[in-house]
């Protein structure tokens, strides 16, 4: 048990209330520009509770929206704020206090957006058109997979095989523009379900709920097509498609490459509201 973690245990002891947790050290910094030809990581941080490097968190080029998701275990369809959020992105190397749990290191991130980006939110409810993700009549065709949470993740993002399949966990989306739209290979190991949620709520732009009861983590591949508009392609010239063959969409390939299924309903969600943020954190 860290110091930090003793002092509040001692504290709850004595009638006093415990200060919130917070990270022992950490750098918030503007990311580099994206280099025109891409070859950046915009995947999720690496490293604290539950993984092999426990102790040390690093997140490159994190959105403001994905901080505030990360720290409150919210979807990006409960996040109400200005459009900057999406777009400003920031590097973070946080050092986790030893026995630290994921949930502790939420409030830690929770107190650092207070904190260097002077984050004021407030709470409301609010009525949603959804979409159920459920396990199809036929089962599920996910494979659990293989990866061992003990092992140590290599730097960098992941990596293909010689298979073609993912060499650590994450989730890699390769998009090929064609006429009037794009084809989108989904290529995820070690990944939970609500990874696959998430994906599918950009997708199709209002939310999906896991209402699977899968609680295990998957290796999966997912093929689909998607309208013109539906996804932005900067700097990805438009190629001819096969017109007599563009493949399924979204909730046909979920359905036939992963036994699942999109089914439509309604549900009245938590929703934040950002009343203030700034773009610039205080400095480290």
């Amino acid at each position: 048990m860290s110091a930090g973690i003793a002092v509040s245990c001692l504290q709850l002891a004595l009638g006093q209330p415990a200060p919130s947790p917070s990270f022992e050290v950490a750098s918030v910094k503007a990311s580099a520009p994206v280099p025109p030809n891409g070859g950046v990581y915009f995947g999720p941080p690496r490293g604290g509770p539950g993984t092999a490097d426990p102790g040390l968190i690093t997140w490159s080029y994190a959105t403001l929206r994905a901080l505030l998701m990360t720290a409150y275990d919210v979807k990006t369809y409960q996040l109400n704020g200005p459009a900057w959020l999406n777009t400003e992105r920031y590097d973070i190397v946080a050092k986790v206090p030893a026995g630290a749990t994921k949930e502790q290191v939420n409030v830690m991130w929770q107190k650092l957006l207070a904190e260097r980006f002077g984050v004021v939110l407030h709470h409301e409810s609010k009525e949603f058109e959804v979409e159920e993700l459920v396990v199809d009549k036929g089962g599920s065709k996910l494979k659990e997979t293989d990866w061992d949470p003990a092992s140590p993740l290599p730097p960098g993002p992941p990596q293909p095989d010689k298979n073609g399949a993912l060499a650590s966990p994450g989730q890699v989306n390769t998009i090929s523009p064609r006429e009037n739209g794009a084809s989108i290979h989904a290529v995820a190991k070690a990944q939970p379900i609500s990874q696959l949620t998430a994906t599918l709520t950009n997708v199709l732009n209002h939310p999906v709920l896991d209402k699977t009861g899968l609680t295990g983590k998957y290796d999966y591949t997912l093929d689909y097509v998607v309208s013109q508009g539906v996804l932005p392609l900067p700097g990805l010239p438009a190629a001819p498609g096969n017109v007599s063959d563009p493949g399924p969409d979204v909730a046909a390939a979920v359905q036939q490459q992963l036994g699942l299924k999109l089914v439509r309903g309604k549900a009245t969600l938590d929703v934040m509201v950002i009343d203030k943020a700034e773009k610039t954190p205080t400095a480290n």
